[in-house]
């Protein structure tokens, strides 16, 4: 409600409102894939702001190629499926390309704001 009361009701208080609100998420940290096969550590299991010591994320399979391995390893553990003949290293090279591809997606649409967001101010000035 704040929002909307700030950024008015022109025909870009919608689009200001959007651009702004990205811009002030991007401080947070973004999750990882990880494989717990290969880390010791098990405090980096954690979600900080569920407050729970062990978690693990994923959607539909058929949006990203991480979510289907996460999708195939639980029902693996479950013993709905065969396990899957990866290795544990294999498993978070392929975790390492997915934050890889993630990162570089973030970066776009980050930059893709920045220009709207600039040319939004130039316009407006």
């Amino acid at each position: 409600k704040s929002l909307n009361e700030t950024f008015g009701a022109d025909k870009y208080s919608e689009a200001r409102k959007e651009v702004l609100t990205n811009m002030f998420s991007r401080p947070m940290q973004m999750a990882l894939y990880f494989c717990t096969g290969v880390l010791e550590d098990e405090t980096l299991f954690r979600h900080y702001a569920l407050n729970v010591p062990f978690y693990t994320h994923f959607t539909s399979p058929i949006r990203r190629y991480a979510d289907v391995i996460v999708h195939r390893l639980l029902s693996a553990s479950l013993g709905a499926s065969s396990p899957i003949k990866m290795e544990k290293e294999a498993i978070q090279r392929q975790a390492d390309h997915c934050n890889d591809r993630k990162m570089a997606s973030k970066r776009v649409q980050e930059l893709s704001a920045d220009l709207f967001f600039a040319i939004f101010v130039r316009v407006r000035a």
